[in-house]
């Protein structure tokens, strides 16, 4: 049994996103292939979407690892980087997306919805509130009974 846990912990720490990358795809300069992860883990793998490419097996997410490294390469800053992939493929291929002016409604939308069913429970229940109606004394119902009776 103890065989079988080692096994499984051996498989599951094996199969961590750090060997995604290739050993063909490791820069010599051990700056620059650390800068090259630091930019892969930021970056998100299209083909498996809530992945970075640093992790990712997928072909796409290698083509953009060498994409970066060839980037490096060439004296671009990580901003270059990262401007040319976004100009590429979208600010989808970003993890952590910017905040600008047109993903502000993504941001700030939950908090809209949640304050919107804030209000709408916070008016439903003032309405349900069950207003109590005074009962009548004994003299008024003796009253609507003579009244009653007399009628008849």
């Amino acid at each position: 049994m103890h065989r079988i846990l080692l096994l499984c912990l051996a498989f599951a720490l094996l199969s961590t996103p750090a060997f995604a990358v290739n050993p063909d795809e490791v820069l010599d300069d051990p700056v620059l292939e650390e800068r090259a992860r630091e930019i892969s883990s930021k970056l998100r793998c299209l083909v498996c979407q809530n992945q970075s490419i640093d992790g990712s097996d997928a072909a796409l997410a290698k083509d953009l690892r060498v994409l970066v490294r060839d980037r490096l390469k060439e004296g671009d800053t990580d901003a270059q980087i990262f401007d040319y992939v976004v100009a590429r493929y979208g600010e989808f291929v970003l993890l952590q997306p910017k905040v600008g002016s047109h993903t502000l409604i993504l941001w700030f939308m939950p908090i809209v919805v949640l304050l919107f069913g804030i209000g709408i429970f916070v008016v439903k229940s003032r309405n349900a509130k069950v207003t109590k109606t005074a009962s009548l004394s004994d003299k008024e119902n003796e009253m609507i009974a003579n009244a009653l009776r007399e009628d008849d």
